[in-house]
């Protein structure tokens, strides 16, 4: 009987442990649905993960995340109707997957709040809504992408790639900021010769292929490459250390992950979306409406502090970070050209790769 009655006690506590969090009839407040990867992708999902992560522990409030089955509308209509139902008031949507979904799951759930990053609700033939229980938080892209363009040619580098996911438009911004900072630091600092090799490689995957191709790049010369695309990043790294070359990481700081890694163009995720979460609960969310964070607001950066920069320092640093946000500096974004070639330059050498 004593057996079997402390054998129910740690079972138990087993399930006590593993719901210390959320109370049954509670559920998760808070919910992030990732978009197809994972929250410890080191990139677009654990940055906003992180984020939403942060809140909830602030604040003592519960969170979950939930992963879509498959890159399909309907997974991520699925993963959101489970977020509803275990209790979410407030949702965290990462990427343009999501364009479609939070479309329609704006009107299915009036009383949900939606938070969308990198996307709006979109019908793709009758364009963007946005209901009063969505905000949608773009990021300035091209301003990230033109200070690692900066401080990429500030170091010393001389031939550069850009190796994008797939040709979405935060993509392409951050490529053509790189295109655009590496122009000015070239002809301030008289660098005579700047050429970059420039692909999107059509995936956002860690793969033998994109392996193969940034390998190549290497062996070919190429200095350092803007590996832009989610997990394309692994695959610019793996190259790197096998061939001496450099990477510059995206969307979150990336440093730790591998050596080669200089800096990473970052957007400020994780206090983006602990800001909006905040500003439901202090009464001040502001749906209906998209808007783009930049330099101004703190929503872009390179993570100075743990860069491996011998040539490009701090003071340079804020003297581009003050242009951007005095406006002193402008950057043109995904709209200044319809290719990379394209984007205006005067020393910068693009060459774009199929």
């Amino acid at each position: 009987m004593m057996k079997k009655l402390l054998s129910l006690l740690l079972a138990g506590v087993m399930v006590f442990g593993g719901a210390t969090a959320v109370r049954a009839d509670e559920g998760y407040e808070l919910a992030l649905i990732t978009d197809v990867g994972t929250i410890d992708d080191k990139s677009f999902n654990q940055g906003s993960w992180e984020g939403l992560e942060a809140y909830a522990k602030d604040n003592d409030i519960t969170c979950k995340y939930y992963k879509p089955a498959e890159k399909s509308d309907a997974a991520c209509l699925t993963s959101i109707d489970l977020a509803v139902k275990g209790g979410a008031k407030v949702i965290v949507t990462p990427g343009f997957l999501f364009e479609y979904p939070v479309l329609e799951a704006q009107d299915k759930y009036p009383d949900v709040k939606f938070i969308i990053i990198d996307a709006a609700p979109t019908d793709p033939n009758e364009g963007q809504r946005i209901e009063k229980n969505v905000e949608s938080i773009f990021y300035a892209e091209e301003q990230a992408g033109y200070l690692a363009g900066y401080a990429a040619v500030a170091e010393g580098y001389t031939k550069l790639g850009f190796m994008g996911g797939i040709a979405v438009p935060a993509v392409i911004r951050y490529g053509y900021g790189f295109i655009q900072g590496a122009d000015a630091a070239a002809k301030e600092l008289g660098v005579e010769e700047v050429s970059m090799k420039y692909t999107y490689v059509g995936n956002f995957d860690a793969t033998p292929e994109n392996n193969a191709k940034a390998a190549a790049w290497y062996n070919e010369g190429t200095e350092v490459i803007f590996a832009c695309g989610g997990a394309v990043g692994n695959s610019v790294m793996k190259a790197a250390e096998t061939s001496g070359g450099k990477v510059i990481g995206v969307d979150v700081d990336q440093s730790v992950e591998s050596d080669t890694v200089i800096t990473s163009a970052m957007k400020n995720l994780g206090d983006s979306v602990y800001n909006t979460v905040k500003s439901y609960y202090d009464g001040t969310f502001e749906g209906g409406k998209s808007v783009t964070l930049t330099a101004a607001d703190n929503g872009i950066l390179l993570p100075m502090e743990t860069s491996k920069f011998e040539k490009f320092d701090q003071a340079t640093y804020d003297k581009l970070f003050e242009g951007l946000v005095d406006g002193s500096i402008k950057v043109e974004n995904d709209t200044v050209a319809a290719s990379a070639t394209e984007v205006p330059t005067e020393i910068v050498k693009v060459e774009l790769i199929q």
